[in-house]
């Protein structure tokens, strides 16, 4: 990329960060784009282009998230003091305190490397980044916009470092944005990762999804004109898109052993996503949606707005039949749940900024960008473990089978949403809805029927604790099955105890 070239994109995002925000703080990006390029002087990347691309990609990124100006300004200088001239004097000289914190955050979380799941180094490095984000969550979102560009340009580096760095990204960063609620992040870095790490998988699910996204797409075509037509004749104005699913997405789906790559089994392939302004619409067309498209009995509507998953999304799934008989997922959120489902947790800046351009407490909370303290609850969590756990496998397992695993949903018999990793059984759950359940679970119900106290739980599925009249110890076995670390140290502690 020629330096003519770098400016006009330089150009371009002053522009749009002046018709979003205005005039404050553009002398400010122009200052920092001045300083970005002098310290990286000289210097190129791999690919060929001047470091200081790299810095205005993460800043472009950084500002399409919505984040505030000291993290743009620190995604223009996330890398001056590690790779570049500068000194942290001379960043808080020209761009105050506030900036160096997140500057300096981002250089030590940036020694995360992924040489082994039990290596020492590796696991005090995580230990490094979850503290850093404990006090400020901006540096691990800034962190994420350096290795989306990062990954981005992936094919420029070594073989034997794309495999490492692709690896690190989708065991580390990927379920990170997916814990923040940033989905089309997680999906991003899930997908840029794939061809490295698993290349033949890769090409396989590339090759036979041509034709099955070709036909859900000409189905999903003809939903879209039948249903704007009809919520416009009921007068709900809405926008409508048809969602591809993502590579890898689609490849850890194919290859669960209830789907064995039946393709007609994937029935979010291409989903309809409904956009309406408010709420109450969002009730209205699903209501016009099941009028015309009936809804499949057995699989039933996930409602995420009256019950939000713990990472902050909302939306209404809904799974109906359409044409020709195939069974199509439906989504309909609100514009703005769109918005903080691709931007997640980076909505609580895009509020500290609208509250000082003037933007009234009301307004703020009725078009619902405040961030919610619940959305945090799991990064308090990580900051406790810091203090509480010493040994190095211990807080490995803590971080890969808790913190950063899979993610599902489950219901308590009175709605109330609980997050358990893949893999939760009835007793994770018990131990997650309070400490003291654990000493009285007799048995387990799942949606109505009981089931072992190791069966492994699914999204959607309402649990329910048989509870005994008296408390008794935690039985060892447990421990054989049990995978969230409050259930494994609660079982733990008592053993050792007696």
């Amino acid at each position: 990329m020629a330096q003519k070239e770098l400016e006009k994109h330089f150009k371009e995002l002053l522009v749009n960060y002046k018709v979003s925000r205005g005039n404050a703080g553009i002398d400010i990006l122009k200052n920092t784009w001045k300083f970005a390029k002098l310290a990286h002087i000289g210097q190129k990347r791999l690919t060929g282009d001047p470091y200081a691309s790299h810095s205005l990609a993460v800043a472009a990124i950084l500002f399409s998230w919505k984040l505030d100006l000291p993290s743009i300004v620190a995604g223009f200088l996330h890398d001056t003091i590690e790779d570049g001239g500068a000194a942290s004097k001379d960043i808080i000289g020209e761009f105050g305190e506030e900036v160096n914190r997140l500057v300096e955050g981002v250089t030590k979380v940036s020694n995360v490397r992924l040489r082994g799941s039990q290596d020492e180094e590796f696991i005090e490095n995580l230990r490094k980044m979850f503290l850093a984000m404990a006090k400020d969550l901006r540096v691990v979102l800034i962190k994420l916009a350096d290795r989306l560009h990062n990954m981005q340009t992936l094919y420029a580096l070594p073989k034997d470092k794309q495999l490492r760095i692709a690896r690190e990204t989708l065991e580390v960063f990927a379920p990170l944005a997916e814990r923040l609620g940033m989905g089309e992040v997680k999906a991003e870095l899930d997908d840029l990762s794939f061809p490295y790490v698993y290349p033949e998988a890769y090409k396989k699910v590339k090759k036979l999804s041509i034709f099955h996204y070709k036909k859900a797409e000409e189905h999903i075509k003809k939903m879209k004109r039948n249903l704007l037509s009809k919520l416009a004749t009921n007068g709900i104005e809405a926008k409508i898109d048809g969602r591809k699913k993502h590579l890898y997405s689609l490849w850890t789906k194919l290859e669960r052993p209830e789907i064995r790559w039946e393709f007609g089994k994937v029935h979010d392939i291409v989903a309809l996503r409904i956009l309406v302004k408010t709420i109450p619409l969002c009730y209205s067309a699903l209501g016009i949606v099941h009028n015309f498209y009936k809804p499949v009995p057995t699989i039933g509507v996930s409602d995420f707005i009256a019950q939000p998953k713990p990472n902050g999304y909302r939306s209404i799934h809904t799974k109906v039949f359409g044409p020709r008989g195939r069974i199509v997922e439906v989504q309909i959120r609100t514009f703005k749940m769109h918005e903080e489902s691709e931007y997640g947790i980076a909505s609580h800046w895009a509020y500290s900024e609208a509250k000082t351009r003037g933007k009234d407490d009301y307004f703020l909370e009725k078009v619902g960008v405040k961030a919610s303290d619940d959305k945090l609850s799991w990064i308090k969590q990580l900051a406790e473990w810091q203090n509480e756990i010493s040994d190095s496998k211990e807080f490995f397992r803590a971080i890969k089978f808790d913190a950063l695993s899979s993610r599902n949903f489950v219901f308590s018999p009175n709605g109330d949403v609980y997050d358990l990793p893949a893999g939760a059984t009835p007793v994770d759950y018990a131990y997650a809805v309070h400490t003291q359940l654990g000493s009285y679970i007799k048995g387990a119900k799942v949606d109505g029927k009981v089931v072992p106290l190791n069966y492994k739980l699914k999204s959607g599925q309402v649990v329910e604790i048989i509870k005994s009249k008296n408390p008794h110890p935690p039985r060892s076995d447990w421990l054989n099955f049990v995978v969230t670390n409050v259930a494994r140290r609660e079982i733990e502690k008592y053993l050792r105890k007696n």
